[in-house]
């Protein structure tokens, strides 16, 4: 998979206007600065067509394929129409199916129920929890985190050499890292794990919002992504791929919808016929108005050309860590290496300070949101850090207090809707605290680094 370089046209890539883009925040030092929202990996802002759409369709809601009325077959024709369009934005094949669901997570632990009983699942130690924890029925083998992409092929043709070679098998692979933003070789996992004669799914949440997905060029069995990191957050997500393992599986929900024909046996039980289309695994009513949001930010995408949103990202990358690098004390997480392809997602860690303190002096003193702790991908990030992949924590919570360096990391993320000015403030504001540090106090309340009220710090 490649990342495009080609220069930027800036007529063409101004950012997309999102919402909250003009959202004033307070600071502790006093007034107020427009808020830099750098935390895109975790939840990307709507973008304003996606909001406006979605407005101007809120009128006319009305229930999916229970009614007559006329609302009620605008909403099912919307909601079969943003069918297709998901389909066209992904590449599907003729044959695939687009299950909505609630959200990534929701769309592999759906496969998860659908997998065969005596399949054997493969899925590396680098992933999100979402795409590493699904599996609990299955016999899972979990691989080692690979240090470049040709090892991570290398791992996957061993393992998958060893496994039975006649029964079914799953492999479950990141296209993008939560954690590094590195672009994992899809096609040539996808490649391999077909030579072994098993199935692929791509956990496409990092990469959709960032790089064109297809799946019949990527060869994979499915797609699984979220809206909220697609730029339409009204929680519905999208598992993509082929229809064979979903409809042999019992529904992923027993209810309306699901169902074709319901009867009473004269034994007192109940006969089911159960849909064979997507619609097996969407019982009770759906949520169109986060699937039409999809649709919405599919279309836009689109439209303004997703290789003209590439390349601007990609400057911003560039940019983001060349100015990091001019921080000694700042070191950037990476499996592949610094000439490895990614997308805007790096994490780093700051030597002489605990990440939950840096990240809230980020936000309290110049308003800039991003992330900080683990990330829900734990053994990742404790593999880059040094630290034990096996050693328990919560998620975000600091091992030392304020001005101690913690075994969290710190995570900025950008996309299509990133004002320059949000990333130039943010490097200038590394710099600073690294070189003159926090301007205020601050204390660990409920395992975070908050602002102490109205305790300037003494520099």
């Amino acid at each position: 998979m490649s990342v495009s370089t080609a220069a930027i046209d800036p007529s063409v890539c101004a950012p997309l206007p999102v919402l909250g883009r003009d959202v004033s925040v307070p600071l502790v030092t006093g007034g107020e600065v427009t808020y830099a929202a750098l935390d895109y990996a975790a939840s990307a802002p709507a973008l304003q067509r996606v909001w406006d759409d979605v407005a101007a369709y809120a009128p006319y809601y009305g229930s999916v394929h229970r009614g007559a009325g006329y609302l009620s077959q605008l909403s099912t024709d919307l909601f079969e129409n943003s069918r297709r369009t998901v389909a066209e934005f992904l590449g599907c094949r003729a044959d695939d199916q687009v299950v909505f669901t609630r959200s990534t997570t929701d769309s592999l632990n759906l496969l998860a129920a659908a997998i065969p009983a005596d399949c054997q699942v493969f899925v590396y130690e680098t992933e999100h929890h979402a795409s590493l924890l699904p599996w609990r029925d299955a016999q899972v083998t979990y691989l080692d985190a690979p240090r470049t992409p040709g090892q991570a092929v290398e791992t996957l043709e061993r393992a998958l050499a060893d496994r039975d070679p006649y029964g079914p098998a799953l492999v479950c692979v990141t296209g993008a890292s939560n954690v590094t933003g590195e672009l994992w070789p899809v096609k040539e996992l996808a490649a391999a794990a077909h030579a072994h004669g098993a199935r692929i799914v791509l956990d496409a949440a990092q990469l959709a919002p960032h790089h064109p997905v297809d799946i019949a060029e990527l060869d994979v069995d499915w797609v699984a992504f979220s809206g909220h990191k697609l730029y339409a957050p009204f929680g519905s997500g999208v598992l993509a791929g082929r229809a064979d393992w979903l409809q042999a599986a019992e529904p992923y929900l027993a209810g309306g919808g699901a169902s074709r024909k319901v009867a009473r046996r004269a034994d007192g039980g109940v006969d089911v016929d159960w849909h064979t289309t997507a619609a097996r695994h969407e019982a009770g009513s759906p949520n169109v108005i986060g699937v039409y949001s999809i649709a919405s930010a599919c279309k836009a995408l689109t439209e303004a050309g997703f290789d003209s949103l590439v390349a601007r990202e990609q400057e911003l990358v560039s940019r983001v860590r060349a100015g990091l690098a001019e921080v000694p004390e700042v070191q950037v997480l990476s499996l592949f290496g610094d000439d490895a392809p990614r997308v805007g997602v790096i994490s780093f860690v700051v030597r002489g300070w605990n990440s939950s303190h840096f990240a809230a002096a980020l936000s309290a003193e110049y308003g800039i949101g991003v992330r900080d702790g683990l990330f829900c991908a734990h053994p990742l990030v404790r593999t880059l850090l040094g630290s034990d992949p096996q050693d328990p924590g919560e998620c975000g919570a600091p091992e030392a207090e304020p001005g101690e360096r913690s075994l969290n990391a710190i995570r900025v993320s950008f996309g299509a809707g990133t004002p320059d000015e949000h990333i130039e403030r943010f490097l200038r504001a590394v710099s600073e605290l690294v070189r003159e540090g926090a301007r205020w106090n601050y204390r660990t309340e409920d395992g975070r680094c908050v602002p102490d009220r109205g305790e300037a710090a003494q520099v």
